[in-house]
């Protein structure tokens, strides 16, 4: 899927792919600062708030450095069924704002059709999952005070300036459950400096980091974070451990014979045993394997209607993967296998493009029916009915296939 923020980022931070995320901090600037803009503004986001019930932790603020207990800014109301939900109590949101309040949204991609596509985007091209929190930011309120991520980021300065310290990390590729903790931050700077709208970031994994707005006399920032977990060694091993079960010698029970020789025969037998697993399924297997079994994120359903839907849109978590076999093309994502003939590929391969596909218009230029496919995949989870409202996440973003 060719989506702008992916180019821009290339561009911004000199990559031409995504073998540099996670390896060096970078930092530059988005060709198209109107690329902000189409991404998210301050008054689309507290439009976002106030629409939707949200709790802690997914929706936290910040004043000054501390965290504010819920109540400052929730409010509870009562349906008439007595049911209590909690909502932004506007006049507290308001307040907080014109006093200096640091917002944290967390998982916007949830929320916003725009952020979903980016998120999407941003999946097929880093392989990994990917979740986008926005960060907004009035008068010099202080937010998270200095810490690190357990996982890599890159941030885009949408609205507003905002200053960062950024530092080395002062333990080497720490997790979220390690061996060990990690409170002592690094004294080694490895950037100061202000973020202004259009400026991208990348901060690895375990670098120490912390932004302000001190003295700022912008009235608002708002930056978004899209953080990448990246698989590891660690995760590997879990998912190896996984198919130990398919094993009976591994779902035997460990002995307690008192005797060394059988406790060693029992040794012998496990590692030998281990030893192959490791060779049967090397990290590549893993990585591929996650990629093929990962299900859709949530999808809008549809009605159902004896009409074919006008368009459809890919929408797994990572690229679908297609391979050919004899006379089929096989098509594996969202952990589903679906063969499909030769024929049948080019229109495959559209479908699975990740850009919006009108059915009539490509079928009338192509001269190949496609809908009976399309309704396949939709069924299927891999593709489904574009909507206005899906579909104004691609609008002006991604290149259309003959809408």
């Amino acid at each position: 899927m060719d989506h702008p923020l992916v180019q821009g980022i290339h561009k911004a931070l000199g990559w031409s792919d995504v073998s540099p995320l996670g390896q060096a901090f970078a930092r530059g600037r988005l060709p198209e600062a109107s690329l902000c803009q189409r991404l998210m503004t301050p008054t689309r986001l507290l439009d976002i708030l106030m629409r939707r019930s949200l709790e802690p932790p997914q929706l936290r603020c910040f004043q000054n450095g501390d965290e504010l207990h819920p109540n400052d800014y929730l409010r509870s109301q009562a349906n008439r069924r007595r049911q209590n939900i909690r909502i932004v109590d506007s006049g507290a949101m308001t307040s907080l704002l014109d006093s200096g309040v640091t917002l944290v949204l967390d998982a916007l991609d949830t929320f916003d059709p725009t952020m979903e596509v980016a998120t999407r985007a941003l999946q097929w091209w880093s392989h990994e999952l990917v979740q986008v929190n926005a960060y907004l930011t009035t008068r010099s309120s202080s937010g998270f005070p200095i810490h690190w991520d357990d996982h890599d980021v890159i941030v885009v300065q949408l609205a507003g300036e905002k200053s960062w310290d950024v530092r080395s990390s002062s333990r080497s590729v720490p997790m979220y459950r390690d061996a060990e903790p990690n409170p002592i931050a690094s004294e080694e700077s490895v950037w100061q400096g202000t973020m202004k709208p259009g400026d991208v970031m990348h901060i690895p994994r375990g670098y120490w980091h912390q932004a302000t707005r001190d003295g700022n006399r912008d009235p608002v920032s708002l930056h978004l974070t899209f953080g990448f977990v990246k698989r590891t060694g660690v995760d590997w091993l879990a998912w190896i451990a996984d198919r130990a079960r398919e094993i009976e010698l591994f779902r035997c029970d460990l002995t307690r014979s008192r005797l060394q020789e059988d406790r060693e025969e029992e040794r012998r037998r496990l590692e030998a045993a281990a030893i192959e697993l490791l060779k049967t399924y090397p990290p590549a297997s893993y990585l591929r394997t996650r990629e093929r079994l990962q299900p859709p994120a949530r999808q809008a359903p549809h009605f159902p209607s004896p009409q074919e839907p006008a368009a459809v849109v890919c929408v797994t978590e990572f690229a679908p993967e297609i391979e050919r076999e004899d006379q089929n093309v096989v098509l594996y994502a969202g952990g589903k296998r679906i063969a499909v003939k030769k024929k049948a590929e080019s229109a495959l391969a559209l479908l699975l493009s990740g850009r919006p596909v009108n059915l009539a218009t490509v079928s009338a230029e192509t001269g190949i029916d496609i809908r009976p496919l399309a309704r396949i995949l939709v069924q299927e989870g891999t593709c489904t009915h574009l909507t206005g409202e899906s579909f104004s996440g691609y609008t002006g973003l991604v290149t259309t296939e003959a809408f």
